[in-house]
């Protein structure tokens, strides 16, 4: 019997699309799909453009608002002592320009530092009304700027005592000591102290001008404490011999 060599039938050719590098298949992918693509690629283009144009927007909006805070500061801290017209003129004129900022431009990063400045120079001009509102919206827009609410906060304090309000005044005072890292609660717990003072309770006056010396005893009040703290107990001191007089005094006797 004769010998038969096998011949190996021939295979199916290789799928060209395995033969692709990957560069290729994606190339034919987009090829396959280029409308898609397209659209996606429209897509990403106009979002980075809308971004870079927000990013664009808000940084001329900061240099803006930066430039018109530093004019304002700039009249409010050159008012001339002896021109007291080109002085009142200064002062209005920052009020303007900081009232500007406030209003135009809330979302830039200047904003809060021009609504304290806003309140201060709202004083000056004796706005009290006005400066009591702006420190109360710092409070309520920027309360987590919690180094500069425990001076808005005290500030506030000072403006209620100028408007006759004391019991806010009392409050925002108090809200200092409540405010973490405040560092003016020194003289929170003083002007507490001195309003007890004249409102004749000694016994809250010596609480606070105690805990004063007692948390802060390097604060530069701590010694004006100290001297109002003799003062008030040598106002105790003394015995209150009663309506019978000195102690071992005979009552007086009526008249035969």
């Amino acid at each position: 019997m004769p010998y038969r060599i096998k011949i190996p039938a021939r295979g199916t050719p290789a799928d060209e699309a395995h033969l692709l590098s990957g560069m290729e298949r994606f190339l034919v992918l987009v090829q396959q799909h280029r409308r898609g693509f397209l659209a996606g690629a429209l897509v990403l283009f106009a979002a980075t453009a809308a971004v870079v144009a927000v990013l664009w927007y808000d940084h001329r909006q900061a240099e803006q608002a930066m430039d018109l805070h530093r004019q304002a500061t700039l009249l409010y801290l050159t008012r001339p002592a002896d021109q007291p017209v080109k002085a009142d003129q200064n002062l209005k004129q920052a009020i303007v320009l900081y009232r500007q900022v406030v209003d135009q431009y809330p979302r830039s990063p200047s904003a809060h530092l021009t609504l304290y400045h806003l309140a201060n120079a709202l004083v000056q001009v004796n706005d009290l009304g006005g400066a009591i509102e702006a420190y109360n919206k710092y409070i309520a827009t920027y309360g987590a700027n919690k180094t500069m609410l425990g001076l808005v906060y005290q500030r506030l304090g000072y403006v209620y005592l100028l408007h006759g309000d004391r019991d806010q005044a009392v409050a925002a005072f108090l809200a200092v000591l409540d405010v973490p890292g405040a560092l003016n609660k020194d003289h929170a717990l003083f002007e507490l102290g001195k309003m007890e003072e004249a409102q004749s309770r000694p016994e809250g006056a010596l609480a606070h001008y105690q805990e004063l010396m007692k948390s802060y005893p390097n604060s530069p009040l701590a010694s004006e404490a100290a001297v109002r703290i003799k003062a008030l107990e040598a106002k105790k001191s003394p015995a209150d011999p009663g309506p019978g007089g000195p102690e071992g005094a005979a009552p007086p006797q009526p008249n035969k």
